[in-house]
């Protein structure tokens, strides 16, 4: 059987060979690290990182005083095989890669405590380490010990200068000083030197361009430390160096930050960091440890620092094998990818498989599914066990990280609240500290009290510093317009007479009857106009047949009258004509405008309160009817900086020319509600109102007045048109866009 299996594995061997895929990385577009090159001497070494790098992203920091240095490249993954170190150094003892959740981390473990310094030089990531001699070690203390005693660091300048496709603010101190970071993209980036002072005649503020990455920089004094604030660029990130005596703050842009519209942000992640050799279930954060599962697996606890679908990219093998011992599997699997697996004592069984042009990766996965078994990845080692032992190991460590927080030591921060209340953040503030922490506000000062560990502390000043910033104030002018156009015309006639044949008046009839014929208008009231039908004074009964007048007055239209008569009385003709033309136009125009915070219910008006009677079992009393111009609105500021807002506008004004029976005027009602979205400084006609009324009316005696031309002398004519137009007009602008929208 072992001749058996082993011939297959040489088989197996060859027929990898023969169907060899491309490296894992050579279809994929992300960093490659692909070796290490140390070299220097006993004080000086350097340590480059080639690879294939589109633009290297990377963060460095010390461990253990200096004499660990960790370089993390953001994006990368390892090639099969892991990264190959060449060189020596004296200074550099080894180097270790392995894979996080973020990328790869380069260990760099060093003979003794040495400054760095890193920088890209043609697409490679260079560090640079200038050890310290031991008796600068051992003087360095003193001297930063009686120099702490005696005067505190203090900040000499400080400037913004661009190099290596950076903007740097580069801070220059009396002597080297600690610094700290606080962590965040979003907002002003904070970098704090506890214990330093300001020097007499340093600059506090310093002005950048507006399309750079650095706006602005402030610096400031606080109750025991220096605080320098930088007003960036919207998602990008900052990192901070120290050379010497100076500190250099780098920022670089976010390349995948969408263009004009804010994207969201994360300000608070909760962090997960296990011990060694324990497993963990989420991707690996600012730990120093990277152990992490290498592929994605159906089963929880075989699954770490992964989203989305696996992608198995490995060399791609056949397998054919009935009973085969796990750890042979292992063994050849090994050795086809390049990697070191180890396998424990409780990893047992048989395996029966048959694979035909399968990535090795997952040919792995599978084989652990199968067995019920789960692995961790450190760098090219790979650890199996079954599920249950890294699930115990998992609990182990949680549990110790629970008892680290536990131990870890507290911290009271004043966080300040500018724009915001306190009292509001407060609640928010809590949901971000641990079941240690403690938070309390100040009314009097406006500040945040929170008490908590170092990490917490530093999400509750990010989450503080994204929701303390201006609210948006709007300023809301609306425009009533208001056109009205009329026309009228009304032309009548009145006319009538008497005619009188008699003995009396000397012209009888001469005959028996009718021997006296009297002919008179009777169309005659109290209310007939006869002004104007004799010069000597009113006709008290001017006999109109006809008395179809036109609607005249004092200032409206006109009238003619005219009589005719004979000598003797007998005969006597009066005629009225009356007319009238009126044409107006009429504008009005009212803006009222009003300012109120993003979100705020506000409203103006103006107008009058008319009084009217109400007759009830009580008796008559008096109440009043408003009649105002009103704009009542609620603006919303969006992300993109338009304005989302409801608006209500009333115009209701009393008409006095309609009034109820005890003389009470009719309210004329002119409403506009909606919601709409306008962007910040332009106008919407958000309504409108047309109205025309015409008409035709004509008066006049039957049959006569259907007679062609004399039928004018039977008719009265009246047209009538009205024409009115209401338009609204609203115009928003955000009058601190700048301040308010800057984040």
């Amino acid at each position: 059987m072992a001749t058996r299996v082993k011939g297959l594995f040489t088989l197996l061997f060859a027929t990898a060979a023969a169907f060899g895929a491309l490296p894992v990385h050579a279809q994929t577009n992300e960093a490659v690290p692909v070796g290490i090159e140390v070299r220097g001497g006993e004080d000086q070494a350097e340590l480059v990182i080639r690879g294939h790098f589109a633009e290297p992203s990377y963060a460095v920091r010390a461990r253990e005083e200096g004499r660990v240095v960790v370089v993390d490249v953001g994006g990368a993954s390892l090639p099969d095989g892991g990264v190959t170190t060449t060189g020596t150094s004296p200074l550099v003892m080894r180097t270790v890669a392995s894979t996080t959740a973020r990328g790869v981390r380069i260990e760099v473990s060093l003979r003794r405590a040495a400054a760095y310094r890193a920088r890209v030089e043609a697409g490679n990531i260079v560090v640079r380490f200038e050890s310290m001699s031991d008796e600068a070690r051992e003087a360095e203390p003193a001297v930063a010990s009686a120099a702490s005693e005696s005067a505190p660091a203090a900040v000499r300048s400080i400037h913004i200068e661009r190099r290596d496709g950076r903007e740097r603010v580069v801070v220059e101190l009396s002597r080297a000083s600690e610094f700290r970071l606080v962590p965040g993209t979003v907002g002003p980036a904070r970098l704090e030197l506890p214990g330093a002072v300001l020097a007499d005649g340093v600059a506090r503020s310093l002005d950048g361009d507006s399309h750079s990455v650095i706006r602005r920089v402030r610096l400031r004094h606080a109750t025991d430390r220096a605080v320098l604030e930088v007003d960036r660029a919207q998602g990008a990130s900052a990192t901070a160096i120290r050379e010497g005596n100076r500190i250099v703050w780098m920022f670089a842009p976010d390349a995948d930050a969408p263009d004009g519209r804010p994207a969201s942000r994360t300000v608070a992640r909760e962090r997960v960091s296990p011990d060694e050799g324990g497993f963990s279930d989420g991707p690996a954060q600012t730990g120093d440890t990277g152990e992490v599962a290498g592929f994605l697996s159906d089963i929880p606890l075989q699954v770490s620092g992964a989203r989305g679908a696996r992608h198995y990219s490995g060399r791609r093998v056949e397998l054919d094998f009935k009973d085969a011992d796990v750890h042979n599997i292992l063994r050849l699997l090994a050795e086809v990818g390049g990697v070191n697996i180890v396998a424990g004592d409780d990893v047992t069984g048989a395996v029966t498989i048959r694979m035909t042009n399968v990535p090795w990766d997952q040919a792995l996965d599978v084989i652990l599914q199968a067995k019920g078994l789960g692995m961790v990845r450190r760098g090219n080692l790979i650890r199996v066990a079954p599920l249950t032992t890294l699930e115990k190991e998992r609990e182990l460590a949680i549990a110790r990280r629970k008892q680290q927080v536990d131990l870890e030591v507290l911290e009271t921060r004043i966080v300040p609240v500018s724009y915001a209340t306190a009292a509001d953040l407060q609640p928010r503030v809590r949901e971000l500290l641990s079941s240690r922490g403690t938070v309390s506000v100040d009314e009097r000062t406006n500040v945040l009290i929170a008490r908590d560990i170092v990490g917490n502390l530093d999400d509750v000043e990010e989450l503080v510093r994204s929701l303390d910033t201006q609210t948006p104030q709007v300023l809301v002018e609306a425009r009533i317009v208001e056109a009205t156009s009329q026309y009228s015309r009304d032309v009548g006639i009145q006319w009538g007479g008497d005619v009188t044949m008699g003995s009396a008046t000397g012209n009888p009839t001469g005959l028996l009857f009718p021997g006296n014929v009297g002919l008179a208008g009777g169309n005659v009231d109290a209310a007939t106009p006869t002004g104007g039908l004799s010069p000597f004074g009113a006709t008290p009964n001017p006999n109109f047949g006809v008395n179809l007048p036109a609607t005249t007055g004092s200032g409206v239209g006109g009238a003619l009258g005219v009589t005719l008569g004979s000598i003797g009385g007998n005969v006597n003709l009066n005629v009225r004509l009356s007319a009238s033309e009126a044409n107006g136009n009429l504008r009005i125009i009212s803006s009222p405008r009003i300012l109120t915070l993003d979100n705020h219910e506000a409203h103006i008006s103006q107008g009058t309160s008319i009084p009217y009677s109400q007759v009830s079992a009580q008796g008559v009393q008096t109440a009043f009817q408003e009649a105002k111009l009103e704009l009542r609105v609620r603006p919303h500021v969006t992300s993109d900086g338009s304005i989302s807002m409801h608006v209500r506008i009333t115009r209701d004004e009393p008409d006095f020319t309609r009034t109820s029976t005890r003389g009470d005027p009719t309210i004329l009602k002119r409403e506009a509600e909606t919601d709409l979205l306008i962007q910040d400084g332009h106008t919407a006609v958000i309504g409108g109102i047309y109205s025309r009324t015409a008409g035709r009316n004509r008066d006049q005696i039957p049959f006569f007045g259907d007679i062609p031309i004399i039928g004018v002398l039977f008719q009265r004519r009246r047209v009538r048109d009205e024409r009115s137009e209401l338009l609204i007009f609203l115009t928003p602008r955000i009058v601190n866009r700048a301040e308010a929208l800057s984040h």
